[in-house]
């Protein structure tokens, strides 16, 4: 398997992690991503850099992308230079991008009408430290059959793939995940200033509530941060949170399911936004609620 050419689509927080951790398992890797400047990089750990999103296409039997919503899936998928005008029967794409359900599946219908390509929705979950140490957790819509043939590509870079079902199982898997993750996080905002009006040392909490039912990977990677205002280094971005709670909502509405949580998240996180965090760390949540806002 380590012979099959395999093209990878996006080179932000996750992306580049994830090329690295292919190239260490000796796959063959070119990358591609809209300013090079990112990708540049990973040509010191053996990846090949595509000067076009063409090359990249016409060179490769599977085509992994992972960039920041619907609308740059579908421009690299439908847009000019792309997938299906320079796709062939027989390829795989597996997005590892977190969108819109619906419209995955009616991208993946259209491609594999138009071209004979195989679609994956990959989403995963586990953050920037999931993807260097190759623990993310993948949530795989698509045909059983095809997701068996990637498998071998996706063990590098993560601890677990579960077939969720057909293609944009995945995305709805993906868009209950962020709902508690977003959720978790919000309320890790109000915890830690709560903590800290009532002269608890914040910093102390995740270590306090550790192995207990209020535990969680988020309050252990993002908690302390929040109480020492370590705020400099972005792991993830509060734009992506608020664009999975609004997927949530949206999906919610379209399927006539009551998410009260997600709808209020939502509006914390755009509210918080609007302040100039949207690129900002999500441990910067914690602003909210403390006085030097």
């Amino acid at each position: 398997m380590t012979s099959i050419q395999i093209g990878f689509i996006g080179m932000g927080l996750m992306g580049v992690p994830m090329s690295k951790r292919l190239l260490q398992a000796g796959f063959p890797l070119q990358v591609w991503n809209r300013s090079t400047d990112k990708a540049a990089p990973l040509q010191a750990f053996g990846a090949q850099i595509a000067a076009s999103l063409e090359q990249l296409i016409h060179s490769s039997d599977l085509l992994m992308i992972c960039v920041t919503d619907t609308a740059a899936v579908e421009q690299i998928v439908f847009g000019p230079g792309g997938v299906a005008e320079h796709g062939r029967s027989g390829q795989i794409l597996v997005d590892f991008s977190s969108i819109d359900p619906a419209t995955t599946r009616d991208m993946a219908a259209r491609l594999k009408a138009d071209k004979g390509i195989d679609w994956i929705d990959a989403p995963v979950s586990g953050g920037v430290a999931g993807a260097e140490q190759g623990s993310l957790a993948i949530m795989a819509g698509g045909d059983a059959a095809v997701l068996e043939q990637v498998l071998p590509v996706l063990a590098p870079l993560s601890q677990r793939v579960t077939h969720m079902g057909p293609v944009g199982a995945g995305q709805v898997t993906k868009i209950c995940n962020q709902m508690l993750v977003s959720c978790n996080v919000l309320v890790m905002a109000e915890v830690m200033a709560l903590a800290e009006r009532a002269g608890v040392d914040a910093a102390q909490i995740p270590t306090a509530l550790k192995g207990g039912f209020a535990d969680s990977i988020p309050l252990q990677l993002t908690g302390p941060r929040m109480a020492n205002r370590e705020f400099d280094e972005i792991k993830w971005h509060v734009r992506t949170l608020l664009k999975d709670l609004d997927m949530a909502n949206t999906l919610a509405k379209a399927m006539g399911s009551a998410v009260p949580m997600a709808g209020l998240g939502a509006e914390l996180m755009r509210q918080h936004g609007s302040k100039g965090y949207l690129e900002q760390d999500p441990c910067t949540l914690v602003n909210l609620y403390r006085n030097e806002v």
